[in-house]
């Protein structure tokens, strides 16, 4: 027995090629595609990544660091 796979297809193609989905759907779906670029949006990601990495091990001034209340014991 052997079993049968699908060809490989990012989540667009198989909901173009799908034929439930309304005609007017597959458009709004391929006019947005057109706009996405993968490469420019793994630059964002990445230069995010790396601002957050460096906001979470550099070393607040401790002026500017929020002062907490001690509540009473």
């Amino acid at each position: 027995m052997s079993k049968k796979h699908d060809t490989a297809a990012t989540p667009f193609h198989r909901a173009i090629g799908h034929p439930t989905v309304a005609v007017q759907h597959k458009v709004a779906l391929a006019q947005n595609s057109s706009l996405i670029n993968p490469a420019a949006t793994q630059r964002q990601v990445q230069a995010l990544a790396a601002q957050l990495l460096k906001l979470a091990t550099s070393r607040a001034d401790p002026v500017s660091q929020a002062q907490v209340n001690k509540r009473a014991s």
